[in-house]
């Protein structure tokens, strides 16, 4: 199963767009967002993936009325408020957005896979047994846009690079 990480998109539009183009296209499943989407404008964007989206809301949260508004017209976007934990096809995911509270998870030997934002830079470090991705940022801010896509299954993943048009 393929999964799209993405975060920082604060409200990049264009890139957003090109992001979720870009997971149709490469046939992702599941899309992580792990904070800093910020306007509820940025919801529609999100919700043109039409299959299973988690969001939590990062040290950016914009106005989580409106936000959780917006949210209600999109049933396949799953909101978690500050951290997400999960399990998926028998893998267990952490979302959060700061890397410390990544890297302490991944400690605890408790999850496969955490994802993780906040820095604008992309990395991936394995910490025991699991593999902990912070896939940059989507607003370009830091440098090109970027996201990943993982294969949970093998562990394969790829850093996309969001230039020009796609």
């Amino acid at each position: 199963m393929k999964i799209g990480i993405m975060s920082d998109s604060h409200d990049s539009i264009p890139n957003l767009k090109k992001a979720i183009d870009l997971c149709l296209k490469q046939e992702v499943e599941v899309i992580f967002h792990c904070g800093d989407l910020i306007s509820p404008f940025m919801i529609p964007i999100l919700g043109e993936f039409k299959g299973e989206i988690h969001l939590i809301l990062g040290n950016n949260p914009g106005d989580i009325f409106l936000l959780m508004q917006k949210l209600s017209e999109y049933p396949n976007i799953k909101f978690y408020g500050e951290n997400a934990f999960l399990e998926l096809i028998g893998y267990k995911i952490g979302m959060v957005h700061y890397p410390k509270i990544a890297y302490l998870l991944a400690k605890s030997g408790e999850y496969n896979f955490i994802f993780c934002g906040h820095t604008h830079r992309y990395e991936v470090k394995k910490i025991n047994n699991t593999l902990v991705i912070n896939p940059g940022e989507i607003l370009g801010k830091e440098g090109l846009p970027s996201f990943v896509i993982l294969d949970l299954q093998t562990k394969e993943y790829q850093k996309i690079t969001i230039k020009g048009e796609i």
